[in-house]
């Protein structure tokens, strides 16, 4: 009677042991020394399509691609039989309809007392998540190092610029005065190395995390930690951004603008951003001028003095936005640095805390914050304080504390009779129709890769050259170019004189410019040159797609 139940004892526990074997979450095979499968698991076999009985009698190595076979022979197979084992090897195994599985394989021989293989076991683990997070990890780390790359050369310019600035000023100016702006300079470059060095912390240790989490084939949180990177150096670009506005250096594309229109057209965004506590109401003039301007620039202005309004009453409170068309004579204007004539203004009225003399003073320099430590980058005015005057306008605040703050942004009133575009948020991701060819000018090596992909994506064929002289060369030979996709600041021509030059020959050829920062190639006066498609570095997918089809469809 005992050795009857240790022997269903024994079933149950083989059958367990069965059980484990065939549906593990990893391909099982056992071989014979001469390479032929013996018993492979459902695991495996579901894998490749097909079923356990078609693999046993099949060599391991026929289910390698071609450079995987000559891979494996050359290298792995002699390791076993003079080792007894490996680990971790990549190889791609063909599935029964022809595509590829990224795999990861390990293999270990036992032997018999003689010495002789007896039989080899080798485990299979599905590497398809892997490759992918590797992918989505040198993309996030080429947009980290773009982001970097820019900080440098915004750096460099902006020191320029103010180092001119004190020069121009150190003879009228006393020694306060000049010891004043030497602070304000160190303020300016600590704000902007304090705020980017917190950004350049999330991207490099998320990376880095991720790093460690794939090679430990742990990928769990992984895109959680390339979520959090490209979220640092998606902030990173916003903070350059903002920089090139205080300084009034982003370029503009100008427009005619109902700001009646535009306002009222931000309601949802507004009330999603300013929460319930806060009543708002909009008091929009009849008969409203239309000025000419920016209107995404416009329009993140606008959004940027409501969330500074909502700010100021964390208690909740009443914000008004009004429009109305106003008239700037000439004492006013002498002295705000405007010039005088008719004016579309917008102003931003909150019942919150308000501000003193002292405060209103400083509320546009670059950094300078009332909010607590991780609440605001103190850039927000600075922002809306250099389109304003980028745009040939002006920016003023109004305030009394306890009573609340009014800040108003001026634009020149348009006389043109170019009709008001309707604006249309458009989120979509237009992909390549049929067989169109982008022609890539980037002499960056990362971020030629990581446009190449990003254009394959979309289903464009590329074809990437690092100069514009290579570019010329393809554009001769090949007639089937679609598109020329060219950055600006490059050598020995820039990327307006290579687009003149394709378009002796092509006058129709569509173009899209893309930089992080340019002056005066297809920029003038802060305004991009008429006709001129521009795409500012960095780019998400779906603006690149957008711009690109924008160009292409222009010319049909």
């Amino acid at each position: 009677m005992l050795d009857v139940e240790g022997s269903r004892e024994a079933e149950v526990e083989l059958d367990d042991l069965l059980d484990l074997f065939e549906n593990a979450p990893c391909g099982y095979i056992s071989a014979s020394p001469d390479g032929r499968i013996k018993r492979a698991n459902k695991t495996f076999a579901s894998w490749l399509g097909t079923s356990s009985e078609k693999i046993v009698g099949r060599r391991f190595i026929d289910f390698l691609t071609m450079p995987g076979k000559i891979y494996f022979e050359t290298h792995f197979a002699p390791l076993i039989t003079m080792q007894g084992v490996f680990n971790e090897v990549a190889l791609d195994l063909v599935k029964a309809d022809g595509s590829r599985l990224p795999s990861l394989v390990n293999a270990v021989a036992r032997r018999e007392d003689s010495g002789d293989i007896e039989f080899i076991r080798i485990t299979i683990f599905n590497a398809t998540d892997r490759r992918r997070y590797e992918q989505e990890l040198l993309e996030a780390r080429a947009a980290a190092q773009r982001a970097a790359e820019e900080l440098k050369e915004l750096n460099a310019t902006l020191e320029e610029r103010v180092a001119l600035a004190v020069q121009e000023k150190t003879a009228a100016e006393s020694a306060l005065h000049q010891a004043q702006k030497i602070e304000a300079l160190g303020h300016l470059t600590g704000g902007v190395a304090h705020d980017f060095n917190n950004m350049l912390a999330v991207v490099i240790g998320g990376l880095n995390m991720a790093q460690r989490r794939i090679a430990r084939g742990n990928v769990e949180d992984v895109p959680k930690l390339l979520a959090a990177a490209m979220d640092g150096a998606t902030r990173a670009a916003t903070l350059t951004q903002r920089l090139l506005a205080f300084s009034r250096q982003q370029p503009l594309s100008p427009e005619p603008v109902d700001a009646n229109k535009l306002v009222a057209n931000m309601a949802e965004i507004l009330n999603s951003t300013l929460g319930e506590i806060i009543d708002k109401e909009t008091v929009l003039a009849a008969g409203l001028w239309r000025t000419k301007a920016d209107a995404n620039q416009l329009e993140n202005s606008v959004l940027n003095l409501a969330v500074n309004a909502r700010d100021a009453m964390p208690e909740g409170g009443k914000l008004t936005i009004e429009t109305a068309n106003t008239h700037i004579d000439e004492a006013y204007a002498s002295q705000n640095d405007m010039t005088p004539g008719q004016y579309v203004m917008i102003a931003v009225t909150d019942t919150g805390t308000g501000m003193p003399p002292d405060i209103i003073k400083k509320a546009i320099d670059p950094f300078f914050t009332t909010k607590p430590v991780g609440k605001g980058t103190g850039l927000g005015l600075s922002q809306v304080f250099g389109f304003a005057k980028q745009s040939g306008g002006h920016f003023k605040i109004y305030s009394e504390v306890g009573q609340g703050t009014t800040m108003k942004i001026y634009l020149p009133r348009d006389y043109g009779t170019e009709e008001v575009n309707e604006r249309v948020r458009n989120d979509s991701l237009p992909h390549s129709v049929g067989s169109e060819l982008i022609l890539l000018v980037e002499d960056d090596a990362s971020v030629r890769e990581v446009h190449t992909r990003m254009l394959e994506e979309l289903g464009y064929g590329v074809l990437a050259v690092e100069n514009p002289l290579a570019a010329l060369e393809q554009l001769e030979r090949r007639a089937d170019i679609t598109l020329l996709f060219t950055d600006i600041v490059m050598a020995p021509m820039n990327g307006r004189k290579l687009a003149d030059q394709a378009r002796i020959n092509r006058p129709n050829l569509p173009v899209v410019f893309t930089t992080g920062y340019t002056r005066n190639a297809v920029v003038h006066n802060g305004v991009l040159d008429p006709g001129v498609i521009f795409l500012q570095k960095p780019t998400t997918l779906g603006e690149l797609a957008r711009k690109i089809r924008e160009a292409i469809d222009q010319q049909l």
